[in-house]
């Protein structure tokens, strides 16, 4: 992939952003204002509509039970020693999915918060082409000055890079592949290029690419002195890769350029200011080892406080750091380092854009090539090796439908440990009664009595309790129980009911 990047005065912008129609592609006709509304008034309801089903859905989720321990008692009645090898189980369970996640989250922190320390030489070819130019257009004097045309003199910079990984520094121009077939001709074995171990692109070690131009706007032909190439924010920098950067200009005299590359980094590192490289002993640093310092320093020098651990007291290095504060809290550390942070400057490349005959074509007893790049290393820093192998761990197939068949054997342990809960209630029940039925029948009696008269809000404590009035024995909708407040005390004891109690 080779973007190209023109850029035009502001009149062609505005001429350029007319409704005409200009090449293959869509046609996209206005809407009338209603049918606008009609359609936002649309997505509104479908956007309500799918956050109520994901409400109901979690609400749902919520309601289902949880519980995979067996209930207490069970021991007693069961034959075996199967409850002490599930809850010796159990235990083994915890101690296993807290170690899995804490290694998981080691390793998603290593993926994404670690730093390799590797390096590689990034090498850059940039050359240009000229067009049009006086000297080219033949008959016309190069030094001569014409006022009352416009220029058609053009130019063309080639901003091309590669990381030297195989020690190859040969301009990448000349480069040709070689015919699989030929090879085979010639004895040598023809290997498939692994797309694994595809070199990395120009575009992945940088996030922006700014050409400024050493003159001043009103003396430029078309009014620009900026060319700007930026990755969209939040962009993959493996995705829309390209290692040949192109652009087209008016003018037909050499220019300085200065080519501004402003690294990726992953996390970004900054440049710290002076009293805090001397606290942590080094000039860059990301924004979670500058925390991890300082929380490391404020702890090896004793300033955490007992009564409260976030707060730490200021000794002298910390008071230049936090404009003379006391003490801090830890929550608030992003914040108070926050001025001590600044970007990397970029790395800045020299040009100068040569559109004279001794570059463009120069004679054949010079011995020079035309258009002759100019040649820089630059340093990038490299992913850590590992984090393919991190990724894939973390990020397994294998790993996500193992997790789903644990959760399905759950869902299923949890409804077992339900059905044993009730097994033991009923096991209680029977058991109570057939020691002593009769006293077991009166109790029994007596507390559905007095689950009846706290629905209707008549029971008092000492008295009234047996509900042997006459109105608790007669039915029909002129009984208690066809009433009003009837239905409500029901519907208000069975959500008491569902609540669960606070221990």
């Amino acid at each position: 992939m080779q973007p190209q990047y023109r850029n035009y005065p502001l009149a062609a912008q505005a001429h350029h952003a007319t409704p005409s129609r200009r090449g293959p592609g869509p046609i996209v006709h206005p809407q009338h204002p209603a049918a606008q509304q009609y359609g936002n008034a649309n997505v509104q309801v479908a956007q309500q509509r799918a956050e109520q089903e994901k409400r109901d859905r979690m609400r749902r989720m919520a309601k289902n039970p949880t519980n995979k321990n067996v209930p207490e008692g069970v021991e007693e009645v069961c034959i075996g020693d199967g409850v002490a090898r599930y809850k010796k189980l159990r235990e083994v369970e915890r101690t296993l999915d807290a170690t899995m996640m804490r290694k998981k989250l080691e390793a998603s922190d290593s993926v994404f918060h670690s730093r390799s320390g590797r390096t590689g030489t990034m090498r850059i070819w940039i050359s240009n082409t000229a067009e049009n130019q006086p000297w080219q257009s033949g008959g016309i004097d190069a030094d001569a000055f014409d006022f009352d045309t416009d220029t058609n003199a053009t130019y063309r910079v080639k901003i091309q890079g590669r990381l030297l990984d195989d020690g190859n520094d040969d301009d990448p121009d000349e480069e040709e592949e070689k015919d699989p077939d030929a090879m085979e001709e010639d004895g040598a074995e023809a290997k498939k290029p692994d797309p694994a171990q595809k070199p990395k692109a120009f575009s992945q070690f940088f996030t922006s690419v700014n050409i400024d131009f050493d003159r001043a706007k009103s003396l430029q032909p078309d009014n620009f002195t900026q060319i700007e190439w930026k990755r969209p924010e939040g962009a993959n920098p493996k995705e829309n890769t390209f290692s040949q950067l192109e652009f087209e200009r008016k003018g037909d005299e050499n220019i300085n350029v200065t080519i501004n590359l402003q690294r990726y980094q992953n996390p970004e590192i900054f440049r710290l200011s002076k009293p805090m490289a001397e606290l942590l002993d080094t000039e860059e640093e990301d924004r979670a080892g500058v925390l991890m310092g300082v929380w490391e320093y404020a702890r090896s020098q004793h300033l955490q406080q007992d009564d409260d651990e976030r707060k730490f007291v200021c000794d002298a290095k910390l008071k230049a750091l936090f404009n003379g504060a006391d003490s801090f809290y830890f929550p608030s550390l992003p914040q108070l380092i926050k001025p001590h942070l600044t970007s990397l400057p970029p790395i800045q490349l020299q040009y100068t854009i040569r559109v004279d005959k001794d570059y463009i074509s120069p004679s054949p007893e010079s011995d020079k090539p035309a258009s002759e790049p100019t040649v820089y290393d630059v340093q990038v820093a490299l992913d850590d090796p590992l984090q393919p192998l991190l990724h894939s761990i973390l990020r397994s197939k294998h790993s996500t439908e193992t997790l789903q068949q644990i959760h399905q054997i759950d869902d299923q342990i949890v409804l077992l440990m339900a059905a044993i809960s009730r097994s033991k209630a009923k096991h209680a029940f029977f058991t109570s009664m057939s020691k002593d039925p009769v006293a077991f029948i009166k109790r029994w009696l007596s507390s559905q009595k007095r689950d009846l008269e706290v629905l209707l809000g008549d029971a008092t404590r000492g008295g009234g309790e047996d509900a042997s009035g006459e109105e608790w024995k007669r039915g029909g909708a002129d009984g208690v129980w066809g009433s009003e407040v009837a239905r409500e005390s029901v519907a208000l004891w069975l959500a008491r009911q569902s609540v669960p109690k606070a221990h």
